[in-house]
């Protein structure tokens, strides 16, 4: 009866001893996470420690002060707040497009690779028409069509991530449903279904781990990208950090400290999801992994 109980801690010991060395082995992960994890709890605990609400105002353009660290911005909102909040706000709409195409892409490769025939040959035709046009310009054609709002510009960034998710994992479905025990399976006359879900699928999950670290740097660029150009939500209500940029960088001079902020924010997050993306894939990946 005891048995059961020790297998769970036993396998979180092993994550954590993997984590631990693959960090400790590989320098600019560790960099990487050590950025990423800033901004999380910069976002999870920031606002617990703010004295101002985003909402709250005060004179426009205060300089950088005990009281306001930052100063604050053309409509006299704490420019430290907003981007504390901004960090939230910012992660969340990556998050929740990442989301819509890893799901998205990870279903239509699966179906691909597994079932072939027509159904192969028109998913990926329909994934190499999407990447042969640059993503940030797809995206912004379809916030176009579908109207300025911000939630389209989390199905539009969604959209345009999808084909890669779908490629990668149809080329891992593709191996793994050449494995001998998935042969097996298929011999033994279990469905299609159970082979694809229980056999093949969990096996060729873990270039999602890779793309998804990656496709965050990615979201958020060109989230803010959208923003910044004016596709997205209002930048005086809204504080995410493309918008932020917009409207410092529409009241240049006196608002080049908070473009500075807000498009150092931007660099800083997007290099730490690359740099751990990047570490991720060295490990994970067969062809590259340390010897």
């Amino acid at each position: 009866m005891s048995a059961p109980t020790q297998e769970k801690p036993a396998g979180a010991k092993r994550v954590w001893i993997w984590w631990l060395a693959f960090l400790r082995h590989h320098r600019p992960a560790l960099v990487g996470f050590v950025l990423v994890t800033f901004v999380l709890g910069t976002a999870l605990l920031g606002p617990l420690l703010l004295p101002y609400g985003t909402s709250e105002a005060f004179e426009r353009f205060i300089e950088p002060s005990g009281a306001h660290w930052l100063g604050t911005d053309s409509q006299g909102y704490d420019l430290l707040t907003r981007m504390v909040r901004g960090a939230q706000v910012t992660l969340a709409i990556a998050l929740a497009s990442m989301s819509l195409s890893l799901i998205s892409g990870t279903a239509a490769g699966a179906l691909a690779g597994f079932l072939g025939g027509w159904v192969d040959n028109v998913i990926m035709r329909l994934v190499d028409f999407a990447m042969s046009f640059p993503s940030f310009l797809l995206a912004m054609v379809t916030v176009a069509v579908l109207g300025a709002e911000l939630k389209n510009v989390i199905l539009a960034v969604g959209f345009v991530g999808a084909p890669l998710f779908a490629r990668q994992i149809r080329a891992e479905v593709l191996r793994v449903k050449a494995q001998e025990y998935i042969v097996a399976a298929e011999a033994l006359g279990l469905s299609r279904r159970r082979i694809l879900l229980r056999h093949v699928l969990p096996n060729s999950l873990t270039p999602v781990i890779v793309l998804g670290t990656l496709a965050m740097g990615s979201a958020i660029l060109d989230v803010a990208g959208l923003n910044f150009l004016g596709l997205g939500g209002d930048p005086y209500q809204t504080p995410e950090w493309g918008l932020i940029l917009k409207q410092g960088w529409e009241n240049r001079p006196k608002g080049n400290l908070q473009v500075s902020c807000a498009g150092l924010a931007i660099f800083v997050t997007v290099l730490g999801f690359n740099l751990l993306g990047d570490g991720l894939k060295d490990e994970l990946d067969p062809r590259t992994r340390r010897r």
